[in-house]
């Protein structure tokens, strides 16, 4: 017999041929009920979580979370104060004094400082080799520059553990020499910024 038969042995052509309902030769229920004794007293014990209600496995959970979210920003605070370097002020200089003699340590390198100077003694010469366009668009960057940092060293000067402003300080010094070198090398090779 091939093809879909009912289970008299009769050919079905549609799903509309076939009983409603058709009763089994025996009543199964006994069988699955020995089957269901069998695999619960095959089961381990419960475990413990399983023990805790619903309600205090949450706090439990909720705790955790809160412990590790304060470990993960102990260790961030951790890892900045050991990359970041000190800020100090000078002596002499409190935080309610003039802040723009503020004095950062990560810009007390010599080598910084000489090729800083270097710059800003050509800086002039080469501003005049540059077509007045440039030399303006160069003359403003530089005193937004030079505005930035000292906002930023006033606000340091106010709070000088601050990582962010540090951070935003040691940019604008690299973007001031950036603006420094992108002259040299424009009025060394004759064009504009």
């Amino acid at each position: 017999m091939t093809g879909p038969y009912d289970g008299t042995g009769r050919k079905v052509d549609s799903l509309a041929e076939l009983a409603r309902s058709i009763e089994p030769e025996r009543d199964l229920w006994p069988t699955i009920e020995a089957s269901l004794g069998r695999v619960e007293a095959a089961a381990p014990a419960a475990s413990d979580a399983n023990l805790i209600p619903p309600r205090r496995r949450r706090a439990r959970l909720t705790w955790l979370a809160a412990a590790a979210m304060l470990a993960s920003v102990a260790v961030g605070v951790w890892i900045g104060r050991s990359v970041l370097p000190d800020v100090g002020v000078p002596a002499g200089v409190g935080a309610a004094t003039d802040a723009t003699t503020f004095d950062a340590a990560y810009v007390n390198d010599p080598r910084y400082q000489r090729e800083r100077a270097a710059l800003l003694r050509s800086l002039p010469a080469r501003l005049e080799a540059l077509p007045p366009p440039a030399r303006a668009k160069v003359l403003a960057s530089l005193a937004t520059i030079r505005k930035a940092k000292q906002d930023l060293e006033s606000a340091l000067g106010k709070d000088p553990g601050n990582a962010l402003l540090q951070e935003l300080l040691v940019d604008t010094y690299q973007d001031e020499m950036r603006a420094l070198t992108d002259v040299r090398e424009a009025s060394d090779a004759g064009r504009g910024v």
